[in-house]
């Protein structure tokens, strides 16, 4: 389970809808018999924990993985994150009650022959951009209902080193878009890119606490205005937002 998404409300990690389940969801057997087992003992938070776990199995096996098909004309690129989406999007049509999900992309780590327009960052880039564009129009009019955001932990530095790549950096951007998102615009305060005006001079600076963000968003598409439950100890920001939503 990311970090993000840990605390005490109910989360599940699921690596692919078609084999989730005990023994990779391929054998009944195995699964009736775990289940016994674990709900022979009445009262006990194991057991507890268990029918959860079964009950969620029941619950996304009716959707039927295996049977899904995207909208007419959209097509996922192929990889662990195409596939991710394109679930993602299936449990969201089924209506299983999917209220927060997440997906995760590698491949970012581009020390050596980065590439510009083309090369592995540009094909990262690639992937990413056709997988979201892919779930938008998978989803059709549900999107009015929906919000992706990317993030990510750490950039990039502004300069090339020696091998053709880039190091470990300090800001990075965040991609909002669906639902009531204002889009088309940039937020934030851009830093500039001198040397005078990076981050140590070698990298972005950042200007924007993540949470501000998402802290808008849990606030205005979830509808929760107890953002200290969500994000503990963030201060609660003056402006009540950054504007992002319409």
């Amino acid at each position: 389970m990311p970090l993000i998404l840990r605390g005490p409300a109910p989360t599940l990690a699921v690596p692919d809808l078609e084999t989730f389940g005990i023994g990779g969801g391929r054998d009944p057997q195995l699964e009736s018999t775990f289940a016994r087992l674990y709900r022979d003992e009445s009262g006990d938070v194991l057991a507890s924990a268990a029918d959860g776990s079964f009950e969620a199995i029941r619950r996304l096996r009716e959707a039927n993985p295996l049977g899904y098909a995207p909208a007419p004309g959209v097509e996922y690129p192929g990889g662990d994150f195409g596939r991710s989406m394109r679930q993602i999007a299936q449990l969201i049509k089924a209506d299983v009650g999917l209220e927060v999900a997440f997906a995760d992309v590698g491949g970012w780590d581009t020390h050596v022959g980065q590439g510009g327009a083309s090369g592995q960052l540009a094909n990262r880039l690639r992937t990413l951009g056709s997988a979201l564009a892919a779930f938008r129009r998978d989803l059709g009019d549900r999107m009015e209902d929906v919000i992706v955001v990317t993030m990510s932990e750490f950039g990039r530095t502004v300069a090339e080193n020696g091998s053709g790549g880039t190091d470990h950096g300090h800001a990075n951007c965040m991609f909002v878009y669906g639902g009531r998102v204002k889009g088309g615009r940039i937020f934030g305060r851009w830093p500039g890119l001198d040397p005078d005006q990076l981050w140590q001079r070698r990298d972005l600076e950042v200007t924007t606490d993540f949470r501000a963000i998402l802290s808008e968003l849990v606030r205005g598409h979830l509808g929760t205005d107890d953002l200290g439950q969500v994000f503990p100890g963030f201060p609660e920001p003056v402006d009540r937002g950054r504007g992002l939503l319409g």
